[in-house]
């Protein structure tokens, strides 16, 4: 197995910055931004920039509120995921040609409570992303089980995404990263959520591992209007980028793999080495 690591890693001390941020429980947030259908922008930021960015969000802008999730006295959690495709890697193949009934299918695991689901996320009207999910043991073998093969099915199904069949799914690509949670709430108005993803990890089964200990994948997720994250990034220099943890990834641990609509962002960040 081939391990490809980006850049050394410095030690940051970005939650301290983020603590200064008033906190958010779970209920509330769920109750405020779920979000799962949503438009979604993505940034590709220095790990560097978080203490910036938290300035920024601590200061309140017009009645709007950024709090960061905290559970039991923390703000930062561990996710592993696990990505599921054709044998022709049609999910892959999909988002990065962007292709209108394009799908992803991937299994979640929050390493701090355990708690695992399965996930299908699809295409909705005007661009939007419909993310389904179930709670669901973690699958740790090379195939969907009974009750995960009905499930996706019908999903891609009611999205009419052909010529897929669950079952002969498998597993593409791993994932783990580190992941803190804020919500900007307002009166009067839809709150929006954002994700910052550190110790970002890929790992091609049998294949290559690719570290990226020195960026940071920002996403906001709310209504079509930037949210105060985006403003505040945007401020900060940085634009939205096209990048997927799966699509990017899976290329970049898979050289023989073509870069797709991820060229730029493959060449300036991941594969910078």
């Amino acid at each position: 197995m081939t391990t490809v690591t980006v850049a050394a890693y410095q030690p940051f001390q970005r939650m301290t910055d983020l603590r200064d941020l008033d906190p958010i429980s779970l209920p509330e947030l769920i109750g405020a931004a779920e979000m799962l259908t949503r438009v979604d922008r993505k940034y590709v930021v220095p790990r560097a920039a978080l203490g910036a960015l938290a300035g920024r969000l601590a200061t309140t802008q017009a009645g709007k509120r950024t709090r960061a999730l905290e559970i039991d006295g923390s703000r930062e959690f561990g996710y592993r995921s696990t990505y599921w495709d054709t044998a022709d890697l049609a999910s892959f193949r999909g988002a990065g040609q962007k292709r209108r009934r394009r799908f992803k299918v991937r299994t979640r695991t929050y390493l701090d409570s355990g708690a695992s689901y399965l996930e299908v996320k699809t295409r909705g009207p005007r661009g939007t992303t419909v993310k389904n999910r179930i709670e669901h043991p973690e699958i740790l073998d090379t195939r969907l089980d009974p009750v995960a093969v009905a499930y996706v099915d019908g999903l891609l199904t009611d999205a009419l995404v052909p010529d897929v069949a669950a079952a002969e799914l498998v597993p593409t690509l791993i994932t783990r990263y580190r992941r803190t949670t804020l919500a900007t709430t307002a009166p009067g108005v839809p709150a929006t959520r954002a994700t910052i993803d550190t110790d970002l990890e890929w790992h091609a089964p049998g294949g290559t591992h690719l570290t990226l200990p020195d960026l940071v994948i920002v996403e906001t997720k709310g209504t079509t209007s930037p949210s105060v994250v985006d403003r505040a990034l945007w401020r900060m220099g940085h634009r939205p980028v096209r990048v997927s943890k799966y699509g990017t990834g899976l290329r970049a641990v898979r050289p023989e793999l073509p870069d797709l609509k991820w060229h730029r962002v493959l060449h300036e960040h991941f594969l910078a080495a």
